[in-house]
């Protein structure tokens, strides 16, 4: 399948004609023209750098064909749509043209004690690419790609080691990079790789950028 890496959270899967978007938040400009073209829509949590509720609902009205898949609170936020945007939580199966999706979860991680946690959900995409929304979520079962997030509120380096270790993914690719600078991906790719306390390599992909995994 072919991935292509937009700002921050958002990622394109495309595979014989079937066209998955995942978590097209405020931070992605094309966030609307994705949607729109797409043939489902996967949103792991309601955060806005995750879902951007404008683009999915003109994307919705737009494309009749479109589906959207979220925990819960999506669901609440966007309207069912005739049937066509429906909750997911951990354990759920489905297919979407030529993809098989598999979901893990169920909470968002961390920010502060202070800070209500809301559900998050992750997505394994024909068990070759996961997208854990905003966790540390270890799906238990072979990943070839993680998409993995280093920046954010919730994010630490200790964690982030840890974490790549016990998923022990073949590939790392870096999202939900948009509070770092080109010098901070870069120092934290390093962290994260074989160089210094990780176990693979992490791919940094601009935005725009494709390879095929």
């Amino acid at each position: 399948m072919q991935l292509t890496k937009y700002n921050h959270a958002t990622v394109v899967l495309e595979q014989d004609g079937t066209t998955l978007v995942l978590d097209p938040g405020a931070f992605t400009p094309e966030a609307a023209d994705l949607v729109r073209s797409a043939t489902a829509v996967l949103v792991t949590h309601e955060h806005p750098d995750h879902l951007d509720v404008d683009a999915v609902r003109a994307g919705l009205d737009a494309n009749p064909e479109l589906v959207v898949r979220g925990p819960r609170p999506v669901v609440d936020q966007l309207g069912e749509h005739d049937g066509r945007v429906v909750a997911v939580e951990a354990g759920d199966t489905f297919s979407i043209g030529a993809f098989d999706v598999r979901v893990f979860g169920e909470q968002h991680a961390v920010i502060h004690p202070d800070v209500p946690t809301i559900p998050n959900v992750g997505y394994l995409v024909d068990d070759t690419v996961f997208h854990p929304g905003d966790a540390y979520l270890v799906p238990g079962v072979p990943v070839p790609t993680l998409l993995m997030p280093t920046s954010g509120p919730w994010t630490h380096t200790v964690e982030a080691v840890d974490y790549v270790r016990e998923v022990q993914p073949e590939r790392v690719v870096q999202i939900h990079e948009a509070m770092l600078s080109e010098l901070g991906q870069q120092s934290t790719a390093r962290f994260l790789g074989p160089d210094m306390l990780g176990t693979v390599p992490v791919t940094i992909l601009a935005s725009g950028e494709s390879i095929t995994v």
